[in-house]
């Protein structure tokens, strides 16, 4: 029987891959809703775990995927709050 060696690197890798897989099964249970920080933001440090991860065992389909993940994640985040500071302008303005 072979053991796996694993790295620094390959560890952070994988803990990125948990937080991304702890974050959409949160999802799918509906703890989370596609609108809440907490979810993007796991989602956000999952990927960038991996992009650093990838830095140093390079693969680039799954490089350009973690680039792509962070795009969309940061859009959602500034869509989210965007969204929070407008729904609290409101309430203000209401009172």
């Amino acid at each position: 029987m072979t053991s796996i060696e694993m790295d620094f690197f390959q560890w952070l890798g994988f803990a990125g891959m948990i937080c991304i897989v702890i974050a959409y099964f949160l999802l799918q249970l509906g703890m989370y809703d596609i609108h809440a920080l907490n979810y993007q933001l796991l989602n956000l440090i999952g990927a960038i775990a991996l992009i650093i991860s990838l830095l140093v065992h390079f693969n680039l389909g799954s490089f350009l995927i973690e680039v792509f993940w962070i795009m969309i994640t940061v859009y959602g985040i500034f869509k989210t709050v965007r969204h929070k500071r407008k729904n609290a302008q409101k309430t203000k303005d209401q009172r």
